[in-house]
This record gives structure tokens, C-alpha cells and sequence, in this order.
């Protein structure tokens, strides 16, 4: 991979993630040029995280400035979309925190314009690019370690930490529903080990069944999805208890034929320590790996993509099909619980 940098500028702080975003471009050799933010209780904040990035007054500033070649964006969900066609109508590309966008009007628009900019739209799934473990999963699959995928099973729970939430979190129109937003990691992580490039929802849904106090808060939802290559199932919820000790028991199962993996990304609840843990069963026998120092590539293969306009870190067709599945589950689930008694006469 070429080591020449890149100039990066920050827009979009309202998601804790723009931290792991910025942190990983740094890594990679990126250079950061300036953030925005017009709310000064999250600029003061990112500043003393970073104080190397300096904030400027407009966001034209960034636009404008042709010598950034990629804006980093974890905005409120619904506003991630348009500032992306922004960014890309000033011939940048654009970074962003999942959910890449909440309606399937904002990815008709999406597709319009980046294929008429030929600017790249990356979805920072971060549940797989900021994971050791996927990246030996990836490792083990590429050498047969399991033989043909066939069916994935992802488990994203979430601890609430509901006081601490901001006021969009529990709007439906804001967050785009669990599904959209927690829910597209785990489309992607289906697309990717299975190598489906089409796939369609067969069931879903979401509920409201411990939270009534906030009417628009989905706190579980799951999907069946069938590829063209392989099926998955996927659950999220926000119910990870206090006593776990980390946000969520992250959990993914990939089924080949001849044999599975199992990561646990966060926790290993039998009792090894810390997380990047995977385990291989195949026919000779039981194989766990500590994946704490496989390299994470996302990063630098952004950068190669971004100077050389390849698509080694994720294609186009695949960041947005994780989207539009992960939005058209949202639309088509049936409302439980809480939900459904709110939407009764």
C-alpha cells in the first residue's frame, strides 16, 4: 500500500464514532486539515481530543478548500446523506458513520449523485472494519478454513445508557429506526461473508417492549435476509444489562461447509480477557485465536482507493446494498409491542 497522505477535514460530531474515525485516518497517515461544528459543547470536545485539528468558522471553509480530498461526517443520522451530496458535489469524497442515510429517497439521490461525481460514499460499518476478529475471519475464509459460506448469524446488542442520550436519538425520524441504524452493520457484515451482491428481506421486525416513556425508541429488531449467495439472521436490541461491563456482547457466527466461526468481538463471557476473540470449528477440532494484533486495513485501503480511485476497501454497489437492505427491513417490519399499541386507534 502507497504511504503518500491525504488531507482530511471533520464535519459531524453528533456520534461518538467520529472519534474512532478520525483516530483511525491519523493512523493510517492521513492528515487532518480543520473540523466544523456549530455546537460548541461537542467542538470543545473534540478539540481536547484533538487538538491538532484546528475548527474553523464555516463549513464552506471545508468545501471550499480543494486540498481536502475526504470530509469525515458522524452527524445525526438523517442529516448524514445531504451533506454527503454536498461533499461530493465539491469533488470530495466522504466517510461517514453508519447508517449511511435513513430513506430510500436519500439513496436514489445518493446514487445520482455519486455516480454523476464519481466521488466515493463510505459507510465506516464499524462493527467490522474496527474489528481484529472479522479481519481474521476474513483471513480464515480466504484460505477454505470453513469452506463455502452459507448463512451468517449476527447478534448486536447495545447497552442503553438512555441519560445520556441526546434528544435525536429517540426520534424515529432523526435515528431511522433500529434496523437502519444499529441494524446496518450487521448488513454488511451478511454481504460480506456470504459475498452476496443482491440479497432481499424476508421477515422483519421491530418493538418497543420495556420503554413506552419513549413513544419513537425501537428497542429490538430482527430480519431474515436471503442472498444470492447465502442467507443470515439478524438481531439488535438495546438491552445489554449494566453487569456486562462492556456495551454489547457482540456476537457473529459464520457457517461454511465445513465447519464455523464464532466471534466474540467484545467480551468473551467464558472468561478470557479483553475482546477480539474467534473460534474455529472445523473437522479436526476446537481452534480459538487471540485477535487483538491482526492489522486493521479499512484505513489505508481508503487512502490507496481515495489516490489511486480503486475499491479495495469496500465497492460502491456494497456500501449502499447494505443501506437499502437495512432501510427497506426497517419499512416493511412489523411493530410490536409498545409501537403497536401507540399505532392502535
Amino acid at each position: 500500500m502507497t504511504h503518500t497522505k491525504i488531507r482530511f477535514a471533520v464535519t459531524g460530531l453528533n456520534h461518538g464514532h467520529i472519534y474512532g474515525q478520525t483516530s483511525s485516518m491519523l493512523a493510517a497517515g492521513a492528515e487532518a486539515v480543520c473540523f466544523y461544528a456549530s455546537e460548541d459543547d461537542l467542538a470543545t470536545k473534540f478539540s481536547s481530543a484533538f487538538p491538532q485539528i484546528s475548527r474553523v468558522d464555516t463549513l464552506k471553509r471545508i468545501l471550499e478548500d480543494e486540498s481536502i480530498q475526504l470530509v469525515l461526517n458522524a452527524g445525526i443520522p438523517v442529516e448524514r446523506a445531504p451533506m454527503g451530496i454536498k461533499v461530493m458535489q465539491h469533488g470530495k469524497d466522504y466517510m461517514v458513520d453508519k447508517p449511511g442515510l435513513t430513506t430510500l429517497e436519500q439513496l436514489a439521490e445518493l446514487r445520482k449523485v455519486q455516480a454523476a461525481t464519481g466521488q466515493i460514499y463510505s459507510v465506516c460499518y464499524s462493527e467490522r472494519f474496527w474489528s481484529r476478529a472479522a479481519a481474521k475471519a476474513d483471513e480464515l475464509i480466504q484460505e477454505g478454513a470453513i469452506g463455502t459460506v452459507i448463512q451468517t448469524l449476527s447478534m448486536g446488542p447495545h447497552q442503553r445508557n438512555f441519560p445520556s442520550r441526546p434528544d435525536w436519538f429517540f426520534s424515529k425520524e432523526k435515528y431511522g429506526g433500529i434496523l437502519t441504524d444499529i441494524g446496518s452493520h450487521n448488513f454488511d457484515q451478511f454481504l460480506h461473508f456470504t459475498g452476496s451482491t443482491a440479497a432481499e428481506i424476508v421477515s422483519s421486525q421491530v418493538a418497543n417492549f420495556h420503554h413506552p416513556q419513549y413513544p419513537e425508541l425501537e428497542d429490538f429488531g430482527d430480519v431474515v435476509v436471503r442472498g444470492d449467495r447465502g442467507v443470515g439472521y439478524i438481531r439488535v436490541d438495546w438491552f445489554t444489562p449494566d453487569g456486562l461491563g462492556v456495551w454489547g456482547d457482540g456476537r457473529l457466527f459464520i457457517t461454511g461447509t465445513d465447519g464455523y466461526i464464532e466471534l466474540r468481538k467484545y467480551i468473551d463471557i467464558a472468561g478470557r480477557p479483553g475482546g477480539e476473540h474467534l473460534f474455529l470449528i472445523d473437522q479436526k477440532g476446537i481452534h480459538y485465536f487471540d485477535c487483538n494484533d491482526v492489522p486493521l486495513l479499512y484505513a489505508p485501503r481508503l487512502i490507496d482507493d481515495i489516490l489511486n480511485r480503486t475499491e479495495s476497501a469496500m465497492t460502491q454497489a456494497h456500501s449502499f446494498l447494505a443501506m437499502e437492505l437495512a432501510v427497506k427491513a426497517e419499512n416493511m417490519a412489523d411493530r410490536l409491542g409498545n409501537l403497536q399499541k401507540l399505532e392502535q386507534p
